[in-house]
């Protein structure tokens, strides 16, 4: 039997600054958890095992929500793959190990779709993971998003602690990153839209030729699933999260400039990779938990494009 969060419990929020950890605050304050351990990159780096052991003995949180990582869309993942490896597993690797020496109640590792294979059966299962070959574009952030869920597998295992994982499909909402070279397919498309708009550019290329399928998720909708999680779910095995409304790249993009208001055209540049055919998750594991995504792909669209408004300044991170 899970004990739920009360009150009293010091939660550690990793990543809060980002867009998964912002929102997992936001919904944790919303059902009244107001003693959340919070600190900048600035102040932190969760690379460096001396500062991440220090931080941990000092504070001995009672609950870690992991949702810290360096992350980036096709191209970033490509150009520096190792950096993502070991950026990654450094991260992942120093917190879980600290939560666990430091006698953390329960820590909630944040992974991604990419761990499972490329050509994994559709819609993909818990039970899939490992069973054929990643997806070459961006291996090395899933490899290291297999190595943290694992080793919350092995440390519940072999130490009786109950770390679990949660892994998310293609997530995107308020206090995204919309880099115009290292930010995820649908951010970047807002940008871009958005640029040409501006500048009344009469085409936008895209990459690949919009066939592959993807599937969102809105950030708030994750959110609650993470907290629910934190408050019932027991389990080596980890738990997808998905909407179950998928969408072609090609009707995204669609979809992406009707929200903007860009009336020029779209082509599609095919010497680019288009990465996996299709990545939809099987979600009935949180199904049967009580939980469903609730926020429609053209309504999220027009949050995520208004909160890109209302914060200019990201583009640029």
């Amino acid at each position: 039997m899970v004990k739920p969060m009360d009150r009293d419990s010091q939660i550690f929020v990793a990543g809060h600054q980002g867009m998964v950890g912002s929102a997992i605050v936001r919904e944790l304050r919303r059902q009244g958890h107001d003693d959340l351990l919070t600190v900048s990159h600035a102040d932190l780096d969760l690379r460096r095992q001396d500062q991440v052991e220090a931080f941990f003995a000092q504070h001995r949180p009672d609950h870690v929500f992991l949702a810290a990582a360096k992350v980036g869309g096709i191209e970033a993942n490509r150009s520096a793959p190792a950096d993502f490896l070991y950026d990654n597993m450094m991260i992942e690797m120093n917190v879980i190990h600290a939560a666990w020496a430091n006698g953390c109640r329960r820590l909630q590792f944040l992974g991604s779709s990419c761990i499972y294979p490329r050509l994994a059966a559709q819609p993909m299962t818990e039970d899939s993971l490992l069973t054929g070959a990643l997806e070459p574009t961006n291996e090395a952030y899933a490899l290291a998003k297999i190595s943290g869920l694992k080793y919350c597998e092995y440390l519940n295992r072999q130490h009786g602690v109950d770390f679990i994982s949660v892994m998310p499909t293609n997530v995107y909402g308020p206090n995204d990153n919309y880099h115009s070279k290292n930010s995820h397919v649908l951010p970047s498309l807002i940008r871009r839209f958005h640029e040409a708009k501006i500048a009344e550019a009469p085409v936008v290329v895209c990459w690949g030729d919009g066939s592959p399928l993807r599937e969102f998720l809105y950030v708030d909708d994750l959110a609650k699933l993470c907290v629910r999680l934190m408050n019932t779910y027991s389990g080596d095995q980890t738990v997808n999260a998905g909407s179950g409304e998928e969408a072609t790249i090609h009707d995204l993009a669609n979809l992406v400039a009707q929200v903007v208001g860009y009336r020029g055209q779209i082509s599609w540049d095919r010497s680019k990779p288009n990465g996996a055919p299709r990545k939809a998750l099987d979600v009935s594991k949180a199904t049967a938990l009580g939980w469903r995504a609730t926020t429609r792909l053209k309504d999220g669209v027009r949050l995520a494009y208004e909160d890109f408004l209302n914060n200019p300044t990201r583009a640029e991170r």
